[in-house]
Parts: structure tokens; C-alpha cells; sequence
């Protein structure tokens, strides 16, 4: 077991940090954003493309990992869809709920626990999470959130559109998208520039993670206090639950010879809190208050998930 807390305690060690550091004044909110920028816009593009670039496209790039963290994850968002139609719950909070069932924070806090677990797969896993969360899960996360407002006669087509242009605008997709067309081409980087993308991505996890903890400072934590406990058992123990049948099932039909280590890696990875914006996002819709209760009760009861979930899979 301390071996567990070895690997999740100075994860979520540095979220705490990064809590405190803002709670106390050393940094400001202000502060946090310009750190944030820096790890989405240079330092986990450069982690993505390096990781990416290095390896053989095949091994980095998994049909069947790929299908089975994007069922697991549209099946948890479909449960939880359901869940909540179920209940008297509006079109917009039911949407917010969706995402945060589905949306992990992968390129945060995945990463850090994953390079921490499994070292050897970390980045083909976190890059394929990458793709399936920015192409499948965020998109229609989004278009339920436009949907659940008045469209003012903007087609579909359009609505959809516009969310994908601003997805593939991401220097974290760009940097993906580069990664694999050197993987494909067989292309290798001259060594001071795999030194520089290398020392870029060593960056990108002990400030991603302050930035979580410094995020969750000051957030309005009033609203459907029932519903954001609902949303954190989806997130934290749905998802990740229907990871671990799918593969199960894949494996006792026959159809799965995914590597143990890989397989474990997606599970946790959908063990994962939601997306770093998530209260964000919502704030727009009127849900700020339970939204950011929903993303703080992730993030402190997912150092006792993840930590219970590491210890059978290690």
C-alpha cells in the first residue's frame, strides 16, 4: 500500500500546494491562469508531439484502446443522460452533469498519476485519451450544452461546425496531429530539438497540478448539492466501472489481447476527475455552485478512488 501512496500522494500532494499557495496569497487566481496557459499552449503540445514523434505510430496509436475507452466513456455519459431525464432536471444542468461524467482531466492529472503507474505507456495511453476526449467526448458534451439553449436558427451542421474548427485550433491537437505525421513519415528529431521538447513536457505535470489546486480556490460551492455527489459517483466510479467490464468481457469473449499494463492504464484513466474547466464551462449555463462542488468532490475523494484503484491493479 505505501507503494500506492507513493504514486498518488504527490500527485495530489502538489494540488494541495497549489490550494494553499493561492489560499494564502503567494500566487494569485491571475497568476494561475498564465500557468495554465503555459502548460495547455507549449508544454503538453511539446509532451504530445514528443511522445508521439519518438514511436512507432502503432504503438501509439490503438484501435482497440481507443474503442474501448470511447464506448466506456459514451456509456457512462449515457447512463448518466438517462439518469438525470429520469428526474426533474433541465436540459442544461443535465447537460453539465453528462460531461462531468465522461470528461476526464487527462492531460492534468492523468498524466501525472499514469507516468507515475505505468511509466512505459503513459504517453500512448494519454495521447489516445487526448484524441477520444477532444474528437468524441468534448464535442457532443458542448453540443448538448448549446442545445439545451434557444438556437436562434443556426443549423446543426453549423452549430457542429464551429465546435469542431475551434477543437482542431488547439495547439495541444496541433502539436498531436505533427506528432503523428512524424510517427507516419518515420521521421526522426535532431537531438537539440528533442532535447528542448523534452525539457518543455518535464514541465507540464508539477505546474498542471498546481494549477487544478490553485483553480479550486474560491469557487462557489452553492447549489443541487445532491446532484454534484451523483455526478462525482459517475465520474469516479461509473466510468471507470464500465472500463473494466468492457475489457473484461472483451477477454472472456476472446476479442480483447490488450496488454495488461495498457489496460490498466485506461481504467484509471477513466478514474479520473473531471476536465479542468469543467465549473468554468458551467458558469455560463447558471451552474457554477454545483458544478464546482461537483469538480472539488472529485478531485478529494479521487485521491481515495484512484489510490483503492491503483493498489488491485498494481
Amino acid at each position: 500500500m505505501l507503494e500506492i501512496i507513493g504514486i498518488t500522494f504527490p500527485v495530489f500532494g502538489l494540488i494541495a500546494l497549489g490550494y494553499a499557495v493561492v489560499w494564502k496569497g503567494l500566487f494569485s487566481q491571475d497568476d494561475l491562469k498564465v500557468f495554465g496557459k503555459y502548460v495547455l499552449n507549449i508544454a503538453l503540445p511539446a509532451l504530445l508531439f514528443s511522445a508521439l514523434a519518438r514511436n512507432p505510430i502503432s504503438e501509439v496509436f490503438q484501435p482497440e484502446y481507443i474503442a474501448i475507452y470511447g464506448i466506456a466513456s459514451l456509456g457512462s455519459m449515457g447512463l448518466s443522460y438517462l439518469w438525470f431525464t429520469l428526474r426533474p432536471t433541465g436540459p442544461a444542468r443535465r447537460a453539465i452533469a453528462v460531461m462531468g461524467a465522461g470528461c476526464p482531466n487527462s492531460g492534468y492529472l492523468g498524466l501525472p498519476i499514469l507516468m507515475l503507474a505505468f511509466p512505459n505507456v503513459a504517453a500512448s495511453a494519454i495521447s489516445m485519451n487526448l484524441i477520444v476526449e477532444n474528437l468524441v467526448m468534448v464535442p457532443l458534451s458542448l453540443l448538448l450544452l448549446d442545445l439545451s439553449r434557444p438556437r436562434d436558427g443556426q443549423s446543426m451542421a453549423k452549430l457542429l461546425g464551429g465546435i469542431f474548427l475551434g477543437i482542431l485550433k488547439r495547439p495541444m491537437i496541433i502539436g498531436m496531429i505533427l506528432g503523428m505525421l512524424t510517427s507516419i513519415l518515420g521521421g526522426h528529431l535532431p537531438v537539440p530539438f528533442e532535447r528542448l521538447t523534452t525539457l518543455l513536457a518535464g514541465s507540464t505535470a508539477p505546474i498542471a497540478l498546481m494549477v487544478i489546486g490553485g483553480s479550486l480556490v474560491g469557487l462557489p460551492l452553492q447549489g443541487n448539492l445532491s446532484m454534484a455527489l451523483q455526478i462525482v459517483v459517475t465520474k469516479l466510479i461509473l466510468h471507470p466501472a464500465l472500463a473494466a467490464l468492457i475489457i473484461m468481457a472483451g477477454a472472456t469473449l476472446g476479442l480483447s489481447g490488450m496488454d495488461p499494463t495498457l489496460a490498466a492504464a485506461l481504467i484509471v484513466s477513466a478514474s479520473m476527475p473531471m476536465l479542468g474547466i469543467y465549473a468554468i464551462l458551467a458558469q455560463d449555463y447558471g451552474h457554477a455552485g454545483m458544478a464546482s462542488m461537483a469538480m472539488l468532490g472529485s478531485v478529494v475523494f479521487g485521491f481515495f478512488t484512484s489510490s483503492a484503484l491503483l493498489f488491485l491493479l498494481l
